[in-house]
């Protein structure tokens, strides 16, 4: 076995060395290439699994039946995915997008070997199982991890690491909805990487090579097929009011989901808080069978105007048989899709919010399109509607209103509604835009001050970390001592600046060498002058895990070029300096920015 690796370690380094005698974007395009054909694989994988679950537990039922174990079935997929994290992963690996986001601002780009496996794992059985969540954010996760390990087994640079492992998260959504486009808008609109029209090629070539291969696997046909009537200039203020609608739909389900998950996640005992997510969403489930699940099948019964089955049981076909009662079902299904998506991920299981966000847009334009219907105002295509719906929650929810305009485009085939795509999509955008600034994968980490963005200064001031700035060749004074110790000290020191702490080494204050030049060379002092009358207060101190911008905003008011560091104990752990910040923001900056 240690032969086998030894060798297989001598291939990985020829390779390295051979794809790095290349020029730098001929390298790129190839390993991209790469990224995007596992990326793709690991897409089919997911998407294999959770329909190989779900086929396996439900194909001998009958609906009746069906409805019966969603009390069950979800639950117990959420317990198994609970117990692979805990025991076999040992690592948090819910919310993927916010995870890649956090990897490259905290960690180099650099993502743990595990997660190129661990999130097909646990959200296909979450998934499979039926809980009600989307398996887009895992797969982005996935393709990210993929393509973070294959440019660190290479020894690439952290600009070229961060360049493939947005063409893996690229190339997952390429895989998972075969849109290739859309896969390249979502990397640079939504994980918010400081890319250049110059990098667009490799992230195509990903894209490309993922679609390609989810094509081989799955076929030609697109992820929804929809009954899609022509763009009608009668309907423009229709769709208006449809963004609108979007927009406040999105402030309803990002607020809905951060508030309760982080709710739910206040219970300590992991077991208590699976119980309690299981039992209500298992009663959710029961009540409106269209949410178990990813409930794509109920969205393509909505886009091809089959009301009937996107109800999903015959239980509630008599008592659907009023017109009003139609749109107020859809509207609960809404409503509580949001919640049912909160309890899965916070009591356990592992899903992403990509999917349910399709799905309430989804509704939420068969509502509009309904009720208007019903009311008699104008007749409306609700397919139409249905699938422009999808688009306009995205842009709010996501915050990303050109991803999500070209993914439903790609998604559905729907070109031909191109136009009232933008118009949805861009109201819910501003909609949402006046009342919250962050998309729901941005709120949490936006507040942690670990949001990078296409802002290059900005970006570079959350790529660099305190603890790396510090210098530690200052020699501490002791409080209880005197100038004698002071002046021995600055013998050693090529310092001007003295950090004083006590026994304990907490920190008490200053001493500048210009403030006792008079007097360190008159020896009679040297017993009587106590270093506690000679330090000053810092004018301010720098914690060590304080962020990069509120250590440059203390610079800015004290006026200082050198402010101690200190641990959260108090304890005194360096100084910290302007100048040495500035030099690491030039080279930061050379890593962020492309020609």
């Amino acid at each position: 076995m240690s032969g086998i690796m030894k060798l297989f370690s001598n291939l990985l380094a020829k390779i390295s060395k051979w794809l790095k005698s290349m020029p730098e974007r001929t390298m790129l395009i190839i390993v991209a290439f790469v990224v995007g054909l596992l990326s793709g694989l690991a897409a089919v994988i997911l998407k294999s699994l959770i329909h190989l679950i779900q086929n396996s537990l439900l194909s001998w039922s009958s609906p009746e039946v069906s409805t019966y174990l969603y009390l069950l079935l979800p639950g117990i997929g959420m317990l198994i995915s609970m117990l692979l994290v805990k025991y076999l992963v040992k690592d948090d690996v819910g919310h993927g997008v916010t995870k890649v986001l956090l990897a490259v601002s905290r960690n180099e780009s650099r993502i743990k070997r595990r997660h190129t496996w661990s999130s097909i794992l646990t959200s296909s059985v979450t998934i499979g199982f039926g809980g009600s969540v989307g398996a887009e954010a895992p797969i982005v996760f996935t393709g990210a991890a993929l393509g973070s390990n294959v440019a660190r087994v290479l020894g690439l640079s952290y600009k070229q690491m961060t360049m493939l492992l947005g063409c893996g998260a690229a190339g997952a959504v390429a895989g998972i909805f075969k849109a290739p486009l859309a896969g390249v808008l979502f990397t640079l609109e939504i994980l918010l990487f400081n890319i250049s029209m110059t990098a667009i090629l490799p992230l195509l070539v990903s894209t490309i090579t993922a679609t390609v291969t989810s094509y081989i696997f799955f076929g030609m046909d697109v992820a929804f097929a929809a009954t899609i009537e022509k763009f009608a200039l009668s309907n423009l203020p229709y769709y208006i009011i449809l963004g609108i609608f979007c927009g406040l739909v999105s402030l309803y389900f990002m607020k809905t989901t951060l508030s309760m998950e982080d709710r739910i996640k206040r219970i300590k005992k992991p077991f208590m808080r699976w119980g309690i997510s299981a039992f209500f969403l298992g009663i959710i489930l029961f009540l409106f069978p269209p949410l178990y699940g990813e409930g794509y099948g109920n969205l393509t019964d909505l886009l091809n105007n089959n009301i009937e089955s996107a109800v999903s049981h015959p239980f509630y076909y008599e008592l659907l048989s009023s017109e009003w009662s139609i749109p107020i079902f859809f509207f609960l299904v809404m409503i509580f899709k949001v919640v049912a998506m909160s309890f899965t991920n916070a009591g356990g299981g592992v899903g992403g919010t990509f999917g349910p966000t399709l799905f309430v847009g989804g509704i939420a334009g068969f509502i509009v399109a309904r009720v208007i219907n019903i009311i008699g105002i104008h007749p409306l295509p609700e397919t139409n509607f249905v699938l422009v719906g999808m688009g306009g929650l995205m842009a709010g929810v996501m915050q990303a209103p050109l991803t999500a305009i070209f993914l439903i485009a790609e998604i559905t085939g729907g070109y031909e509604l191109l136009m009232p795509l933008i118009i949805t999509s861009t109201i819910s955008f501003a909609t949402i835009r006046g009342v919250e600034s962050y998309s729901i994968y941005t709120k949490r980490i936006a507040n942690q001050g670990d949001l990078l963005t296409h802002d290059s200064d900005k970006a570079v001031l959350t790529l660099l970390k305190t603890s790396q700035m510090v210098e530690r060749d200052f020699i501490p004074i002791n409080v209880s001592g005197n100038l004698a110790d002071l002046v021995a000290a600055i013998r050693q020191s090529n310092r001007s600046i003295f950090p004083v702490v006590d026994s304990k080494n907490k920190f008490q204050g200053v001493i500048y060498l210009n403030d006792i030049r008079s007097i360190m060379f008159d020896r009679s002092l040297y017993d009587s002058i106590k270093i506690e009358s000679l330090m000053k207060n810092a004018p301010t101190v720098v914690l060590m895990d304080e962020k990069m911008d509120s250590v440059m905003n203390k610079f800015e008011v004290s006026e200082a070029w050198n402010l101690p560091v200190i641990d959260i104990n108090g304890e005194y752990q360096g100084f910290v300096s302007r100048s040495k910040i500035f030099s690491y923001y030039r080279e930061q900056l050379q890593q962020v920015s492309h020609d």
